[in-house]
């Protein structure tokens, strides 16, 4: 039953190799120069982009919402796709229809309210306290303060402000982070869930095939201008993560690492936790 035992070490490996955005993306699409942060250059569509390789089981692609764009109606999508992004001729406009249309993907788009899927005949779940340290999907452990994303950016602000912990930040605001990932079932199919700020949506798509890689896909879309790949660190914490964890803690406030005598690459990294 299930498939879900990656050793944390392998699997911390894993994300962090696929913590970058792919090469090909659509057309109004621009990505920095580490591949983590993933911009809409103009309009509202061309915005397509995948997860450098393929995910593991229970492997989350989590991104942050960095910039919004106001006078468009729609927001961020997200899925997995079974299609190799290297494979296609063209990048389509849309992840949904286009993208979708094409087999082998489930995409569904981020609203401002709510996107828990409610089974028919059966009970919401309880997804417990938004402030417990692990989200649980199926045999995955992920720590769930860096799955939530932060309303103001203040280093200690998650452990001082009750509001964080009640986790009141909307899905589609500024700063919110949002995750796709699959789990494998005991019919060899995998059921795909998308995370919201630490919080479980639930099964979005059942039955997806665990014989071919699977992608994520983000759709940087309408009023969602720009996100950031965000790292987890599953199980030990990577050398990377702690010399970050260094600099900050020497450090007045995070917006104090601009004027370190850093690589630029270092201080976008040590900013974005």
């Amino acid at each position: 039953q299930g498939q879900l035992k990656i050793a944390p070490a392998a699997m911390a490996a894993r994300c962090r190799l696929a913590a970058r955005f792919h090469h090909i993306h659509g057309t109004n699409i621009r990505l920095d120069a580490s591949h983590t942060q993933a911009t809409r250059v103009e309009s509202f569509a061309n915005g397509l982009c995948f997860s450098q390789e393929p995910l593991a089981p229970g492997q989350i692609f989590l991104v942050e919402i960095e910039e919004k764009e106001l006078g468009w109606c729609g927001h961020l999508r997200v899925g997995l796709t079974a299609h190799d992004p290297q494979s296609l001729e063209v990048v389509p406009e849309y992840s949904l229809p286009d993208l979708v249309n094409m087999g082998d993907t489930w995409v569904f788009a981020i609203t401002r309210s709510h996107n828990r899927v409610v089974v028919e005949g059966e009970e919401a779940q309880a997804q417990g306290r938004p402030w417990e340290p692990f989200l649980l999907i199926a045999r995955v452990r992920i720590p769930r303060d860096t799955l939530v994303g932060r309303s103001r950016p203040g280093r200690y602000s998650h452990i001082l402000d009750d509001l964080y912990k009640m986790n009141v930040l909307p899905a589609t605001a500024r700063r919110s982070r949002i995750g796709v990932l699959y789990a494998p079932q005991p019919d060899g199919t995998a059921d795909m869930h998308i995370i919201i700020n630490g919080e479980d949506m639930g099964p979005s798509a059942r039955g997806l095939p665990t014989t071919r890689p699977l992608y994520a896909v983000i759709d940087v879309f309408a009023s969602t201008k720009s996100v950031r790949v965000i790292p987890v660190d599953y199980g030990f914490p990577s050398l990377q993560t702690l010399c970050r964890l260094v600099i900050q803690k020497h450090i007045v406030h995070r917006l104090a690492i601009d004027g370190l005598d850093l690589p630029p690459l270092l201080k976008s990294f040590c900013q974005h936790e």
